[in-house]
């Protein structure tokens, strides 16, 4: 199962924990099971109108920022981590 960092403002969903193991060899996947495990946690990463990742959050698989978003895939050893997309330039 692939260790998923819980962002701070998600860790009530998660009765506080900040590293879960969570199953999917997808993040598509791993946000659903995270989602079975501890409700809510969905709303808070997935749009499900646009069926992508919310504006705003960013997806890192293993150290590496995904290009992939929802289709990434996910080693079962992988670390997921589920970020605020930094913006840059102007």
């Amino acid at each position: 199962m692939a260790d998923v960092w819980i962002p701070t403002r998600m860790q009530t969903l998660t009765d506080g924990q900040q590293i879960v193991q969570i199953e999917g060899a997808t993040v598509r996947q791993l946000i659903n099971n995270l989602e079975k495990k501890y409700p809510g946690t969905k709303a808070r990463i997935y749009d499900a109108e646009e069926d992508e990742l919310l504006p705003g959050v960013a997806v890192i698989v293993d150290g590496e920022a995904s290009q992939l978003g929802l289709l990434e895939r996910v080693g079962e050893n992988s670390e997921v981590h589920f970020l605020p997309a930094i913006g840059g330039g102007g």
